[in-house]
């Protein structure tokens, strides 16, 4: 079962409609596919990021696994997290890592004939999911439409929209969005709100407090994620669980988010940490300290782990990333209920539309 030089190819899809958060803004995701293959059988893993990952995980990667043994997934992760160490693992080569580790993890569990969740032992069949969007670019009209169809249309009941515009300029129209979402909601449905790290230490308590009183439970980097300190002083200013962790790009962040008490729900994404090896490490480490765990983007990247976790809290249902996995691939989630049920199938149950997205592929 050895492995073969992995394919690589990249695709830059246009949003649907120009999108923002508090402190930056985009037209088009780039996805970095890894499809990593032994005998009959691939595995497909991917992330989002620039171009230069596909030629990091090319050059730097692709020869580092090639001859070695598909199902001993700890060597080969270790091999790449030790080859990376003068290029400096964060950012590109953190999430090149992670598109291949997500790749050999579905190839061993195709070679197994298992579901993924199989593999890494189901805590639970279905994974609860919130609705994420709502970006600050959208009129009231769009964002209201969105957030009726997660809420009333596929039964979600938990959404979050995006607040904190122009670095935390506009507070007045964050918290009229914020009332404008909870009228189209209704009282019963769980409203969450992502700031981006827009604002200051306590612009962040004095909006926190206002949007209390619209039942936000839910406050994601209402400072920068850098600002270890801010976080914990806006958590213990507030009601509502201030949340982080999506910048992660190894263990050792997490575990510096964890003892500053920086956050009563850890964030953490397969596509950047690691792929699913570092993503069950850094479930452990929250477990260990009594936090639950929230899956940042990619939803299908990380729904059979999630699966497998204990304290997983759900799954972002992020709408950039869930539009191009329904347009890439065979087998998408259906999240109507509010939960998915990754189970199915081998692997973790995408078939890759190669000829149907090559208008999409720049490398």
């Amino acid at each position: 079962m050895k492995l073969h030089r992995p394919v690589v190819s990249v695709y830059t899809v246009p949003t649907d409609a120009p999108e923002a958060d508090g402190t930056f803004a985009w037209d088009t995701t780039t996805m970095v596919i890894a499809e990593v293959t032994t005998g009959e059988e691939t595995g497909t893993g991917w992330t989002y990021g620039p171009a230069a990952v596909g030629d990091f995980l090319t050059e730097q990667l692709g020869p580092l696994v090639e001859g070695r043994s598909a199902l001993d997934i700890p060597a080969l992760h270790d091999a790449m997290c030790r080859s990376v160490r003068n290029a400096g693992r964060p950012g590109i080569a953190a999430c090149a890592i992670s598109a291949l580790d997500i790749a050999l993890w579905d190839l061993k569990a195709r070679l197994l004939e298992l579901p993924l969740a199989r593999l890494l032992g189901v805590v639970r069949e279905r994974v609860p999911v919130y609705g994420s969007g709502g970006f600050t670019t959208y009129h009231d009209t769009h964002l209201a439409a969105q957030l009726n169809g997660w809420v009333h249309g596929q039964g979600i009941p938990r959404v979050k929209l995006k607040i904190g515009e122009s670095w935390g300029r506009a507070v007045p129209r964050d918290l009229s969005r914020v009332r404008t979402a909870r009228e189209v909601i209704g009282p019963d449905a769980e409203l969450y709100v992502d700031a981006n790290g827009a604002y200051t230490r306590k612009q962040a308590v004095r909006v926190g407090n206002a949007l209390a009183e619209l039942g936000v439970d839910w406050f994601e980097e209402p400072v920068s994620s850098d600002d270890l300190t801010g976080l914990r002083l806006v958590r213990d200013a507030l009601v509502c669980d201030v949340t982080a962790g999506e910048y992660g790009y190894d263990l050792p962040y997490f575990a510096r988010m964890i003892a500053a008490g920086a956050v009563d729900c850890l964030q953490v994404d397969a596509t950047r940490c690691g792929g699913v090896t570092e993503f069950l490490r850094a479930a452990a480490l929250a477990q260990a300290h009594g936090l639950e765990v929230s899956t940042h983007c990619a939803p299908h990247a990380h729904a059979a782990a999630a699966a497998a976790i204990p304290n997983i809290r759900h799954l972002e249902w992020f709408h950039d990333h869930v539009r191009i996995e329904d347009m890439f691939f065979d087998g998408a989630l259906d999240p109507t209920g509010g939960t998915v049920r990754p189970v199915a199938g081998v692997g973790h149950g995408l078939t890759l539309r190669t000829d149907e997205v090559e208008e999409y592929r720049v490398a």
